[in-house]
């Protein structure tokens, strides 16, 4: 017997996962346990769609009114794990006018194994709608496979936003072939083309005009601005990465990243300017960040946390006369006691020499890579990706969004 409100609360489960999925794949205390066990109950939430039948589909193709990217999302899981052609189409033609909407179709198709989805990336690839073409390749690319001629002929076509998505999946899947071809857009008019290709030529072993084109975005007002400056000082060396992040530090807005360019180089040599920045209020959880990203330290578990400081506010407030609504950054970061934070340096100095590269306590090498994509919280292990990519030019970049459960299988 069907309970349709035990099948809508599937649905609306499901989606609300979805959401909490997109902010958690980002998030400083996230580890790949805690995203596998999130996964877990995304799963659940869709057997009881499956176990619905033609009922869960009936109310997932409802939601999709809602215009929401979760919604879409199960809807498009159900759809294509169907094999229902009527179905997927409902699904494209609710999310494919839309980018973010159709980020849910690109999320499910990268949910499903590889194996029962190919078919359908290779259709949508070879589409006359470029909102499927789009689709086809951001969907290969999660998926780290190779979409072939699709990739070529959007690269050299003349809409952006496929442009766009080809250039930063060019670097994802380590094409070292498509290297001239992705600097050519070093100069493109477009923003996204352009950062992508900077980003993605740089992974693939540029570091002139692409290393260039970064650190210019990284001192600008770019979104890409945090995502350029973490490339950027991967790939310098230890001596310009030093003087850079001094610059940073002397200009007052910039504080913020000089801080988090500290973690991302990884050099002890910063660590006790990071406990400094600990004594500010503005600046302590970021600095707490960057202190674990080097040493491997987590704040909390190991007892090394404060308390909030009285009369600081982060985020918006309840005053109805405040117009700042930009949520706190740091929200789910632990706040540091500087005191503590010197009392384990000062025991811990000796594990550590300065001028080496560490990420989570362990100099940078391929095994401790890999060992920190098991080990470390999401934003660690999205730099742990990046570095092996660095350091193997022309393989694939490590999918630390990937579904958990398909993480471990990976990692073993």
């Amino acid at each position: 017997m069907i309970i349709e409100d035990i099948i809508t609360q599937h649905a609306e489960e499901a989606s609300f996962l979805c959401f909490l999925r997109r902010l958690a794949v980002d998030a400083p205390h996230y580890s790949l346990a805690d995203l596998a066990e999130l996964d877990d109950r995304v799963e659940a939430h869709l057997d009881g769609l499956r176990i619905a039948a033609d009922a869960g589909w009936t109310i997932c193709k409802e939601a999709l009114a809602q215009e929401e990217p979760g919604e879409v999302f199960a809807a498009a899981t159900i759809a294509f794990e169907s094999g229902m052609e009527d179905r997927i189409n409902v699904v494209l033609e609710a999310a494919c006018p839309d980018p973010e909407l159709s980020g849910g179709i690109v999320s499910a198709i990268g949910w499903l194994p590889y194996e029962q989805v190919r078919n359908y990336i290779s259709s949508l690839l070879q589409s006359k709608d470029p909102s499927h073409q789009r689709i086809g390749l951001a969907a290969s690319a999660v998926n780290r496979k190779d979409p072939g001629k699709a990739i070529v002929d959007a690269l050299n076509g003349k809409e952006l936003s496929f442009k766009a998505r080809a250039l930063r999946a060019a670097g994802e899947l380590g094409r070292v072939d498509l290297f001239s071809v992705v600097k050519r857009q070093l100069a493109a008019e477009d923003n996204d083309c352009r950062f992508w290709a900077g980003w993605s030529s740089v992974l693939l072993g540029d570091r002139a005009d692409g290393l260039a084109l970064l650190k210019a975005v990284a001192t600008s007002d770019s979104p890409f601005r945090e995502r350029a400056l973490n490339l950027a000082l991967q790939v310098m060396d230890d001596a310009s990465a030093q003087t850079w992040l001094k610059e940073f530090a002397q200009h007052p807005d910039w504080l913020r990243y000089a801080v988090i360019g500290a973690g991302v180089v990884g050099n002890p040599i910063r660590i006790p300017w990071l406990i400094e920045q600990m004594e500010v209020p503005e600046l302590a959880r970021v600095a707490g960040e960057a202190f674990s990203m080097i040493t491997g330290i987590d704040i909390a578990y190991g007892d090394l946390e404060g308390e909030w400081p009285e009369g600081f506010e982060a985020g918006p407030t309840e005053s109805p006369e405040d117009e700042d609504v930009e949520l706190d950054p740091d929200e789910d970061l632990p706040w540091p006691d500087p005191t503590l934070i010197r009392e384990w340096r000062d025991k811990n100095k000796g594990a550590f020499r300065n001028g080496t590269r560490y990420l989570l306590g362990q100099p940078i090498s391929r095994e401790n890579l890999q060992q920190s994509l098991g080990k470390g919280f999401q934003r660690q292990r999205a730099a742990a990706a990046l570095e092996l990519a660095i350091l193997q030019p022309g393989q694939p970049l490590f999918e630390v969004r990937a579904p958990g459960f398909r993480q471990k299988q990976i990692l073993g």
